[in-house]
């Protein structure tokens, strides 16, 4: 049990070594919450102009310090401050003075007070970006087009074995650094083994890869794992966090989605089969649209487009929030496909992007022309409008048949007591199935530009703008007879000369490979967000990655066949220009799906709907919302997730947020992580397990010990490590034996300690 005291120690030094980017979640949350409230109801009295009371609220230094009653803010405690009492209207202050905010502005404003109140762009003032767009905004180097610059020459060209390395080789040479030497192939294989699926390599294949004296093995490995039906759950993953899965819907019950399941599993699915990226993209925008000409993938196409229709929703009755539905939606295609924060410009123009209020609603148009499912609310608590599995004529053959069986079984129903019975069963069971299957997705609604909402409030029109594409990067329009217009969204967000499309997305893939990107803030290519490293390799992967038929597979290949992924990581500590391997810690679902697969308890049985309870049961509230957790031993993907009360595990170990768009996990250090390894019941099964397979597959000590390291850490122990684990053994076995315990039962409790040992450790908590 001292090991996973050790861990918690260690690992706070271990996740040091690479600063993290600007915390963008916070002051995205400004952008969109606190900035329009200021701009509205604050600064005309409190700005630059006027300051009532010696009080300007339009900077962050000027709200702590404060006017002649004091500061306005205490950064991190609303009940200290006097804004948040003077837009409670308490005590001798109200703000606004003729009316008071609404509940959820105030519960924003206090929500960015205990936030430590965050302000972009240091401290400059909450004026509005506007105007038209500049020479120098069309110069940003994210808004130029992918370059393919020459790979450049350098002095050591043994180790630059591919174009991947000349790049970096030549960044290091410049400064007078050199790369590490490469990683052993036990450390190797495993790093590969969690990178592209997720879980350690076995005992076997890492043998057989340290006795394979061929120069194309680590090749082959690779390609091992691509085709592995783990990879698309493992890479299915990431797609999730950035695109904010959840199994329910967010509204104030968060209310269950049965069908979302369905979207979740066609991502697994496009992984593995290595869906062109541009097609996956084109297909989650305008499935439904794609199918006309494709009624044999009419279901796949349909479920594609869960990707908007798993938007949040918000409020008592999401219908009367549905504009804050399709902010989330724009806010989650700009970030997820172009790297963007659009939703930035929904109350005004984008303070520090090229991206104004008309671009916001002109995107708006399209998804406002879009008939969104409807997963059930408060207010009207059943699930309607979602989408047939089926195509549309024979939808609709299939709903007359429906509706006349229906109409006779209730026909039937006025006969006698048996026959009214028999009627009703089969009336009930009739209508639990449906006419058809269906999914979570979206449809074409009724086509119409709309008007730009002032301060981003519904009740507050503007002009209207045709529907369209962003200025800066050439503002096509929809074209006449197009529908809502996401047949062509998908097609201007996929064409090759689009500069974000492909750059963003090989940088997420160079991410999870490294730890971080090229561009560090993966969600934001905008000025907030910090310029690429190597731009110029960038923008080499992205030709390679267009020109190579946008296959992920492939960007894998090219990356990890570079002697960049290969180097060890002891070295120079120049972890930006990457002379080293960077050291990081599992995240929450390696980490269970690792505890589960060595244990030998991991199921890999298709995972289907989740056991959520029977629709006609549904009665949820804001004060009795759903909530739920479904244990499994499945692959964490597999577990339901939802928006407004995270699964304990996952919260534990850094999970996404399903509220918003995750780029990037976090690693957080608490002492709660090493007590989940001492004490959570999930740990103590699955060390059982693993100690109950150990004892039965070797009968000898030393053998044994050597199993157990190799499924673990993929090596044998030292011969400390042996000394030390045979030692603790025999303690153990002694101390059970003296409390009762029969002999072969406390030689399997005593490796069921060990087994929890070795689970607790750094080695198997961070890949090298």
């Amino acid at each position: 049990m001292r090991w996973g005291l050790a861990w918690l120690v260690v690992m706070t030094v271990g996740t040091g070594a690479m600063a993290a980017p600007p915390d963008g979640p916070g002051e995205a949350f400004f952008e969109q919450k606190v900035r329009p409230i200021l701009v509205a109801s604050c600064v005309k009295c409190h700005g630059s102009k006027k300051q009532e009371s010696g009080l300007r609220l339009d900077a962050r230094s000027a709200l702590v310090r404060g006017g002649d009653n004091g500061p306005a803010i205490v950064p991190g405690d609303p009940s200290k401050s006097l804004l948040i009492q003077a837009v409670n209207h308490q005590g001798d202050f109200a703000m606004p003075p003729n009316r008071k905010l609404s509940d959820e502005q105030i519960g924003d404003l206090e929500l960015w007070v205990e936030r430590g109140a965050p302000w972009p762009g240091g401290d400059s003032p909450v004026a509005i970006r506007s105007g038209a767009i500049t020479d120098e905004d069309r110069r940003f180097w994210s808004f130029q087009p992918v370059a393919d610059p020459p790979v450049p020459a350098t002095v050591d060209r043994v180790w630059a074995r591919t174009e991947i390395d000349a790049f970096i080789l030549a960044r290091l040479e410049t400064g007078g650094l050199k790369p590490s030497p490469p990683a052993d192939r036990r450390t190797l294989i495993r790093r590969a083994s969690f990178d592209l699926i997720g879980l350690p390599p076995t005992p076997a294949e890492v043998n057989a890869f340290v006795a394979d004296p061929a120069p194309d093995a680590f090749a082959r490995v690779v390609d091992r794992l691509l085709a592995s039906p783990r990879y698309g759950e493992r890479w299915g993953r990431h797609w999730l966090d950035v695109v904010r899965y959840a199994d329910t819907a967010g509204e104030t019950a968060d209310f269950p989605v049965r069908e979302a399941h369905l979207y979740r599993d066609y991502v697994v699915d496009a992984f593995n089969r290595d869906m062109p990226y541009d097609q996956f993209i084109r297909e989650q925008i305008a499935g439904d649209l794609l199918a006309a000409t494709a009624p044999a993938r009419h279901a796949e196409l349909v479920t594609a487009t869960g990707l908007i229709a798993t938007s949040r929703r918000f409020g008592f009755d999401p219908q009367n929030y549905q504009h804050l539905t399709i902010q989330d939606t724009i806010d989650t295609v700009g970030q997820s496909v172009l790297g963007l924060s659009l939703g930035c410009a929904r109350c005004h123009d984008h303070k520090f992007d090229p991206v104004s209020a008309a671009d916001y609603y002109a995107i708006y148009g399209i998804f406002d022309s879009t008939r969104y499912a409807f997963p059930g609310s408060e207010e009207k608590n059943r699930p309607r409008d979602l989408i047939p599995l089926v195509p549309p004529a024979e939808a609709a053959a299939r709903q007359k048949v429906y509706d006349e069986t229906l109409a006779r079984l209730a026909a039937e129903a006025v006969g006698g007591d048996a026959r009214r019975a028999a009627s009703e069963q089969a009336r009930l069971m009739l209508q639990k199935a449906g006419p058809f299957p269906v999914a979570y997705g979206v449809t074409e609604g009724t086509s119409h530009d709309v008007r730009i909402q002032k301060r981003g409030e519904p009740t507050m029109p503007g002009d209207e703008v045709p529907r369209r594409f962003l200025q800066i990067l050439g503002g096509d329009r929809v074209p006449p007879d197009s529908g809502s217009g996401r047949l062509a969204l998908a097609d201007w967000l996929t064409r090759p000369t689009n500069p974000l499309t492909s750059r963003v997305m090989v940088n997420r893939v160079w991410q999870h490979h490294f730890g971080r990107g090229l561009v560090a803030t993966e969600n934001d290519f905008g000025r907030r967000g910090l310029a690429p490293t190597h731009p110029e390799l960038l923008d080499h992967l992205a030709r390679r990655f267009i020109e190579r038929g946008w296959s992920v597979k492939s960007l894998h290949r090219l990356i990890m066949l570079s002697s960049v992924y290969q180097t060890a990581g002891a070295g120079d500590s120049a972890a930006d220009l990457l002379a080293r391997f960077p050291r990081r810690r599992l995240d929450a679902e390696e980490i269970r799906d690792a505890l589960l697969f060595t244990a030998g308890t991991l199921d890999t049985t298709p995972a289907g709907p989740h056991p959520f309870p029977p629709v006609e049961t549904w009665g949820f509230t804001q004060h009795s919302p759903f909530a739920a957790v479904y244990e499994s031993n499945r692959r964490s993907i597999y577990l339901m997730t939802q928006r407004l009360k995270r699964h304990p595990y996952l919260a534990l170990f850094d999970g996404p947020d399903p509220n918003s768009s995750t780029p990037r996990r976090s690693v957080t250090t608490v002492p709660t992580q090493a007590l989940f390894f001492m004490n959570d019941p999930f740990v103590h099964e699955q060390a059982a397990a693993f100690a109950r397979w150990l004892t039965s597959a070797e009968p000898d000590a030393q053998a044994r010990l050597r199993l157990a390291f190799e499924v673990t850490l993929s090596r044998p122990p030292s011969a400390d490590d042996e000394s030390d684990s045979l030692a603790f053994l025999a303690a153990e076995r002694k101390d059970l034996e003296a409390s009762g315990l029969a002999s072969l039962e406390a030689d399997i409790f005593a490796w069921s300690a060990l087994a929890r040992t070795l689970y607790s450790r750094n080695e198997f908590l961070f890949i090298d």
